[in-house]
Protein backbone atom coordinates (compact mmCIF):
# COMPACT_ATOMS: atom_id res chain seq x y z
CA UNK A 1 0.00 0.00 0.00
CA UNK A 2 2.75 2.47 0.94
CA UNK A 3 4.61 1.69 -2.28
CA UNK A 4 1.46 2.44 -4.32
CA UNK A 5 0.99 5.77 -2.55
CA UNK A 6 4.64 6.70 -3.06
CA UNK A 7 4.43 5.78 -6.73
CA UNK A 8 1.66 8.35 -7.23
CA UNK A 9 3.47 11.19 -5.45
CA UNK A 10 5.42 13.51 -7.76
CA UNK A 11 9.13 13.55 -6.94
CA UNK A 12 11.33 16.61 -6.81
CA UNK A 13 14.33 14.61 -7.90
CA UNK A 14 14.58 13.47 -11.49
CA UNK A 15 18.07 11.93 -11.37
CA UNK A 16 18.81 13.54 -14.75
CA UNK A 17 21.35 15.87 -13.14
CA UNK A 18 23.20 13.16 -11.28
CA UNK A 19 25.83 13.16 -14.01
CA UNK A 20 26.63 16.85 -13.38
CA UNK A 21 24.50 18.24 -16.18
CA UNK A 22 21.41 20.42 -16.24
CA UNK A 23 18.64 20.82 -18.77
CA UNK A 24 18.08 23.76 -21.08
CA UNK A 25 14.68 25.17 -21.98
CA UNK A 26 13.35 23.34 -25.06
CA UNK A 27 15.86 20.51 -24.76
CA UNK A 28 19.54 19.87 -24.54
CA UNK A 29 21.83 19.62 -21.55
CA UNK A 30 24.97 21.41 -20.39
CA UNK A 31 27.43 20.88 -17.57
CA UNK A 32 26.40 22.43 -14.28
CA UNK A 33 29.76 24.23 -14.50
CA UNK A 34 28.89 25.71 -17.92
CA UNK A 35 28.94 29.53 -17.98
CA UNK A 36 25.21 29.54 -18.82
CA UNK A 37 24.45 27.43 -15.74
CA UNK A 38 26.66 29.72 -13.64
CA UNK A 39 24.80 32.81 -14.86
CA UNK A 40 21.39 31.18 -14.37
CA UNK A 41 22.44 30.18 -10.85
CA UNK A 42 23.25 33.78 -9.96
CA UNK A 43 19.84 34.87 -11.25
CA UNK A 44 18.23 32.12 -9.15
CA UNK A 45 20.10 33.39 -6.08
CA UNK A 46 18.75 36.88 -6.75
CA UNK A 47 15.20 35.51 -6.94
CA UNK A 48 15.73 33.88 -3.54
CA UNK A 49 17.25 37.02 -1.99
CA UNK A 50 14.31 39.04 -3.30
CA UNK A 51 12.02 36.44 -1.73
CA UNK A 52 13.66 37.12 1.61
CA UNK A 53 13.24 40.87 1.13
CA UNK A 54 9.58 40.39 0.23
CA UNK A 55 8.97 38.10 3.22
CA UNK A 56 10.37 40.58 5.73
CA UNK A 57 9.01 43.77 4.15
CA UNK A 58 6.01 45.14 5.98
CA UNK A 59 4.83 47.40 3.16
CA UNK A 60 2.38 45.83 0.69
CA UNK A 61 3.34 48.00 -2.32
CA UNK A 62 7.00 47.07 -1.73
CA UNK A 63 6.07 43.39 -1.50
CA UNK A 64 4.10 43.67 -4.75
CA UNK A 65 6.98 45.39 -6.56
CA UNK A 66 9.47 42.79 -5.37
CA UNK A 67 7.19 39.95 -6.47
CA UNK A 68 6.98 41.49 -9.95
CA UNK A 69 10.76 41.69 -10.11
CA UNK A 70 11.02 38.04 -9.06
CA UNK A 71 8.64 37.06 -11.83
CA UNK A 72 10.62 39.06 -14.39
CA UNK A 73 13.77 37.24 -13.31
CA UNK A 74 12.11 34.00 -14.37
CA UNK A 75 11.78 35.56 -17.83
CA UNK A 76 15.48 36.47 -17.70
CA UNK A 77 16.41 32.96 -16.60
CA UNK A 78 14.40 31.39 -19.41
CA UNK A 79 15.94 33.74 -21.98
CA UNK A 80 19.41 32.83 -20.79
CA UNK A 81 18.99 29.07 -20.35
CA UNK A 82 17.28 28.26 -23.64
CA UNK A 83 18.67 25.78 -26.12
CA UNK A 84 20.28 28.15 -28.66
CA UNK A 85 18.69 26.23 -31.55
CA UNK A 86 15.20 26.81 -30.11
CA UNK A 87 15.27 30.56 -29.40
CA UNK A 88 12.56 31.17 -32.00
CA UNK A 89 10.14 29.49 -29.56
CA UNK A 90 10.63 32.17 -26.89
CA UNK A 91 7.71 34.49 -26.10
CA UNK A 92 8.35 38.21 -25.49
CA UNK A 93 7.86 39.06 -21.82
CA UNK A 94 7.25 35.40 -20.93
CA UNK A 95 10.53 33.72 -21.82
CA UNK A 96 12.28 36.49 -23.77
CA UNK A 97 13.51 39.75 -22.24
CA UNK A 98 12.22 42.76 -24.18
CA UNK A 99 13.34 46.40 -24.45
CA UNK A 100 10.16 47.41 -22.65
CA UNK A 101 11.23 45.50 -19.55
CA UNK A 102 14.42 47.54 -19.14
CA UNK A 103 12.56 50.72 -20.10
CA UNK A 104 10.08 50.15 -17.29
CA UNK A 105 12.96 49.73 -14.82
CA UNK A 106 14.58 52.97 -16.03
CA UNK A 107 11.32 54.87 -15.56
CA UNK A 108 10.91 53.43 -12.06
CA UNK A 109 14.50 54.33 -11.12
CA UNK A 110 13.98 57.91 -12.32
CA UNK A 111 10.72 58.18 -10.38
CA UNK A 112 12.25 56.87 -7.16
CA UNK A 113 15.46 58.92 -7.33
CA UNK A 114 13.45 62.07 -7.93
CA UNK A 115 11.48 61.40 -4.75
CA UNK A 116 14.44 60.00 -2.78
CA UNK A 117 17.79 61.49 -3.87
CA UNK A 118 20.73 59.13 -3.48
CA UNK A 119 23.67 59.77 -1.15
CA UNK A 120 26.80 61.25 -2.69
CA UNK A 121 29.09 58.70 -1.03
CA UNK A 122 29.50 54.95 -0.82
CA UNK A 123 27.33 53.41 1.86
CA UNK A 124 27.77 50.38 4.10
CA UNK A 125 24.78 48.06 3.51
CA UNK A 126 22.86 46.50 6.37
CA UNK A 127 20.77 49.24 7.95
CA UNK A 128 17.86 46.82 8.33
CA UNK A 129 16.88 43.35 7.12
CA UNK A 130 14.92 44.56 4.06
CA UNK A 131 17.67 46.82 2.75
CA UNK A 132 20.28 44.11 3.42
CA UNK A 133 18.24 41.49 1.49
CA UNK A 134 17.79 43.92 -1.41
CA UNK A 135 21.55 44.50 -1.46
CA UNK A 136 22.16 40.74 -1.47
CA UNK A 137 19.84 40.45 -4.47
CA UNK A 138 21.64 43.36 -6.15
CA UNK A 139 25.02 41.72 -5.71
CA UNK A 140 23.68 38.40 -7.08
CA UNK A 141 22.34 40.25 -10.12
CA UNK A 142 25.72 41.93 -10.64
CA UNK A 143 27.40 38.52 -10.50
CA UNK A 144 24.80 37.19 -12.93
CA UNK A 145 25.51 40.09 -15.26
CA UNK A 146 29.24 39.31 -15.17
CA UNK A 147 28.51 35.65 -15.89
CA UNK A 148 26.25 36.58 -18.83
CA UNK A 149 29.06 38.73 -20.24
CA UNK A 150 31.37 35.71 -19.89
CA UNK A 151 28.89 33.61 -21.90
CA UNK A 152 28.82 36.27 -24.61
CA UNK A 153 32.59 36.72 -24.61
CA UNK A 154 33.05 32.95 -24.96
CA UNK A 155 30.95 33.00 -28.13
CA UNK A 156 27.59 31.97 -26.66
CA UNK A 157 24.40 33.70 -27.73
CA UNK A 158 23.21 36.39 -25.33
CA UNK A 159 20.18 38.58 -25.88
CA UNK A 160 21.47 42.17 -25.59
CA UNK A 161 18.19 43.10 -23.90
CA UNK A 162 18.95 40.58 -21.15
CA UNK A 163 22.24 42.31 -20.34
CA UNK A 164 20.56 45.72 -20.34
CA UNK A 165 17.76 44.40 -18.12
CA UNK A 166 20.16 42.92 -15.55
CA UNK A 167 22.17 46.14 -15.44
CA UNK A 168 19.07 48.25 -14.86
CA UNK A 169 17.68 45.80 -12.32
CA UNK A 170 20.82 46.02 -10.20
CA UNK A 171 20.47 49.82 -10.31
CA UNK A 172 16.83 49.62 -9.25
CA UNK A 173 17.67 47.25 -6.40
CA UNK A 174 20.35 49.69 -5.22
CA UNK A 175 17.76 52.48 -5.14
CA UNK A 176 15.14 50.32 -3.41
CA UNK A 177 17.69 49.26 -0.79
CA UNK A 178 18.60 52.89 -0.07
CA UNK A 179 14.92 53.78 0.33
CA UNK A 180 14.33 50.78 2.59
CA UNK A 181 17.34 51.80 4.70
CA UNK A 182 16.12 55.34 5.21
CA UNK A 183 18.61 57.63 6.90
CA UNK A 184 20.17 54.84 8.97
CA UNK A 185 22.97 53.79 6.61
CA UNK A 186 26.52 54.61 7.57
CA UNK A 187 28.81 55.99 4.90
CA UNK A 188 31.89 54.03 3.85
CA UNK A 189 34.09 56.65 5.57
CA UNK A 190 33.27 58.74 8.60
CA UNK A 191 34.72 61.86 7.04
CA UNK A 192 32.74 61.50 3.77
Amino acid sequence: MAAAILASVPRIYTRTGDDGSTGLLFGGRVSKADPVAEAAGAIDEAVAALGLARAIADDEPVQTEILELQRELFVAGADLATNPDERDRLEPGVSLVTPEMAGRLEARIDELVLAHPLPNAFIVPGANPVSAALDMARSAIRRGERRVVAVRDAGGFVNAELLLYLNRLSDLLFVLARIAAGEAEPLSREDA
